[in-house]
């Protein structure tokens, strides 16, 4: 029966934040059993605890933000992406800012920031949230749903009209260990469009993003010079992402993930939607 985990000991990075383009400091710190993910505002006097849990998710926009009352944190997805990935339950993040920094826009800068302060064992077994009957979410042609499956897997599908992304680049179908989170998804980048840059930094969004963490087309191709991790990277990042988005239900899924052209915002009106539903699963060691 696998046990919860958290850091071993305390680690420290700063990078840009994506959409507001400011500075962040982030701080990892291991966190008791049963205490699940929290991210801390230490800039706030006196520091606000924002747990990462779907129901405090307040806006959807080209990021996940978490707020209470009183504080919020932007762009959660790749961090807790990366805390599936590397088996952690229990944790503080500590941020000087209002967002997490983007790093190279994966969730690979993460993964190596929790390598390095090393994972424990606590004396506790993982909870897991095991889904019994399907759950299912659409907004026009988009969905999303959660389908009984003794392991995670996941089935996820974009559909971009560009020359870059063939059509049989855009699904992606595979259990989802923790190995395979590392190997296969971690490193998948967030991605946009050049045409998009203007607008949305008109609405304060975007203002640090640049070739350095997101993978950008212009109408014909990658303008990266590295070029993309993987022929399938842009629906790669949607599974990450996805990940991500499903942690903030506050324990790993034993289920199917299945979806068209999901984002954050279906992403969390599933969450709603199963845990609005408590005879569609169940806790489960």
């Amino acid at each position: 029966m696998p046990k919860q985990r958290t850091v071993a000991s305390a680690v420290t990075a700063t990078g840009v934040a994506l959409h507001s383009g400011v500075r962040v400091q982030i701080t990892l710190k291991s966190a008791p059993v049963d205490h699940g993910v929290v991210f801390r505002r230490t800039d706030l006097t006196p520091p606000e605890d924002i747990p990462a849990r779907a129901e405090l998710v307040r806006e959807t926009r080209l990021a996940t933000t978490l707020a209470t009352e009183t504080a919020k944190v932007a762009t959660v997805e790749h961090l807790l992406a990366a805390c599936v990935g590397c088996g952690l339950d229990n944790l503080i993040i500590e941020l000087d800012n209002l967002e997490v920094p983007i790093m190279d826009g994966s969730s690979a800068p993460f993964v190596y920031l929790i390598e390095q302060a090393g994972v424990v064992e606590q004396e506790a077994p993982r909870r897991y949230i095991e889904i019994l009957a399907p759950i299912r979410v659409e907004l026009g042609e988009k969905f999303a749903e959660l389908l009984p499956n003794p392991a995670f897997e996941v089935d996820f599908t974009i559909d971009f009209a560009h020359p870059a992304i063939a059509d049989d680049q855009c699904r992606v179908r595979m259990r989802l260990d923790e190995a395979d989170f590392l190997t296969q998804i971690s490193r998948a980048r967030t991605f946009g469009f050049a045409y998009e840059v203007e607008t949305l930094r008109s609405m304060g969004l975007a203002q640090g993003g640049s070739m350095e963490n997101a993978v950008v087309l212009d109408e014909y191709k990658v303008l990266n010079r590295e070029g993309l991790r993987f022929a399938d990277e842009l629906a790669r990042h949607k599974v990450l992402d996805a990940v991500g988005d499903l942690f903030l239900l506050g324990h790993r899924v034993r289920g199917k993930y299945h979806a068209f052209k999901s984002g954050h915002e279906l992403n969390n009106k599933l969450c709603r939607a199963l845990l609005a539903s408590p005879e569609a699963w169940r806790y489960t060691h």
